[in-house]
């Protein structure tokens, strides 16, 4: 259990750190968390979101989402908005797999018709669907068509036969971040990302089998506007980014922001708070470079998409057409944007970065597309393979209080090595199917690492969110079938 810093209650779930609490803290920092979850939380967090409270033109406040756990640099859960004159870009907010994100599917399958079915679909979808690390996809791109890639992301999967135009729009951003620049990517993260198109990768990356019970829809409503309208409907969630590509990419550029502080005289108490000036041309280089990562990723996840279609349609001797295979959503939860939000009661463009959180939009915003401009964004959280995951909707409140922003999953409590000598991948495996969670995985050390037990609680989590307001819970998601990585 972590010691807690001198901290106040501003709400039921709300905890601020002043600035008083470290030297060069700029704006005080808020977590979201029950009393329980916030004793829950490692000490890096209180460590890491009071660092980032010391970056220059940081707006408002410093903030952890309930499912915060110390990653690099932000702690995983962290959100940050920056001046876009004074403050700065920061690799270590963003986190090194830029663009991942979750993707939700509807069917028009139930259990009944799945589970005769089950272990046949996830095995052939294993076999589809590449995981691990280093794994490769079935788009064999030339370097002419992985820089339009870069450039387009899910436009040019959609318009080169690998998924269905309406998917776009169902995609935040329309699956396309226009300000990409693949001269600002370095050679060897284009070698090491062309080949990974319709990849998992590994860690807690999975392709699960979900089935939204009757009991566990909250908004029957807004469920049926999202595509869930079916008592025990089948769903597919889908956890992946911009794999190496991405990695290599942050890779290089933390490299590059180490010279850059010296040059602009910033100075963070963690190396890995790397940043530049926004505005700067080597933060400018960054964010053009980011863009093609996270093109990348919402194209690896359009092409996954394409190979879940042909999946389904194999297992079940129907079209993807005839089976209603449609995109809830696809939403980032590893990326920084250029957004306009109330800051001291002005309207102003900030660079929001999200690190292992989740863009939470209201109904009427203006980047919403028209599908959702009355319901407000979907927003996808993934649970553990052993606990399911939910869907949720965004709120005014969000963009009042977290520049838009909730949680983007149930987070960590426990590292993977120490998962590991808990956890028998092989038992756990066995033990899973017993429960009616049929799981196939790359390696069974890879399995254990990602147990139950090493995650919080997605309820609580939840429901931290839904008291903050900061987004509505919808549905809660039950797996059946997992792949993991």
């Amino acid at each position: 259990m972590a010691e807690l810093p001198s901290m106040k209650r501003v709400d039921k779930v709300v905890w601020e750190i002043p600035t008083s609490y470290k030297k060069g803290m700029l704006v005080p920092a808020r977590i979201y968390a029950t009393e329980k979850l916030l004793k829950e939380m490692d000490e890096g967090v209180f460590k890491q979101v009071t660092n980032v409270a010391c970056l220059p033109g940081i707006q408002k406040y410093s903030y952890c989402m309930p499912d915060g756990h110390w990653g690099y640099g932000f702690p995983i859960g962290g959100v940050a908005a920056f001046d876009l004159d004074n403050g700065v870009i920061s690799p270590g907010g963003i986190g090194f797999d830029i663009n991942c994100g979750m993707r939700l599917v509807t069917t028009n399958l139930t259990i009944k018709d799945v589970q005769p079915k089950l272990r046949e679909l996830i095995d052939t979808l294993f076999k589809i669907v590449p995981a691990g690390v280093g794994s490769k996809g079935f788009l064999d791109a030339s370097q002419q068509q992985f820089k339009e890639i870069m450039l387009e992301g899910s436009k040019w999967c959609v318009e080169n036969g690998y998924g269905w135009k309406e998917d776009l729009e169902r995609t935040e951003g329309y699956g396309r971040i226009d300000w990409a620049d693949p001269g600002k990517v370095s050679n060897k993260a284009k070698e090491r990302g062309i080949k990974q198109l319709g990849t998992l990768g590994s860690g807690n990356h999975y392709l699960e089998v979900q089935v939204a019970h009757a009991g566990n829809i909250i908004d029957g409503e807004i469920a049926k506007k999202f595509g869930i309208h079916t008592p025990e409907q089948i769903v597919i969630m889908v956890h992946c980014g911009s794999r190496g590509f991405g990695h290599q990419i942050g890779t290089d550029y933390l490299k590059i922001f180490d010279g850059a502080m010296k040059k602009y005289g910033i100075y963070t108490d963690d190396r890995e708070l790397a940043c530049a000036p926004f505005s700067s041309n080597e933060g400018q280089d960054y964010y053009k470079a980011m863009a093609c990562a996270a093109n990348m990723a919402f194209a690896n996840r359009q092409v996954i998409l394409h190979r879940i279609r042909e999946g389904f349609s194999k297992v079940f001797k129907k079209s993807a057409e005839e089976l209603e295979l449609h995109m809830v959503y696809d939403v980032a939860h590893n990326i920084a944007k250029i957004e306009e939000h109330d800051v001291d009661g002005k309207r102003k463009k900030v660079v929001v970065h999200r690190k292992g959180s989740t863009r939470a939009f209201p109904s009427g915003h203006s980047e919403l597309a028209k599908l959702y401009k009355e319901t407000g964004q979907p927003v996808i959280i993934g649970g553990s393979m052993e606990t399911g995951s939910y869907l949720l909707v965004g709120t005014e409140k969000a963009m009042q209080d977290t520049f838009g922003t909730t949680a983007h999953g149930s987070g960590r409590t426990m590292s993977r090595t120490a998962a590991k000598r808990q956890v028998h991948g092989e038992s756990l495996q066995k033990d899973m199917e017993k429960r009616g969670i049929y799981v196939k995985a790359v390696s069974m050390s890879g399995l254990a690492e990602e147990a139950g037990i090493a995650y919080k609680n997605i309820n609580e989590v939840v429901e931290t969110l839904a008291i903050a307001g900061i987004s509505k819970p919808v549905v809660q998601l039950k797996p059946i079938g997992n792949i993991k990585g």
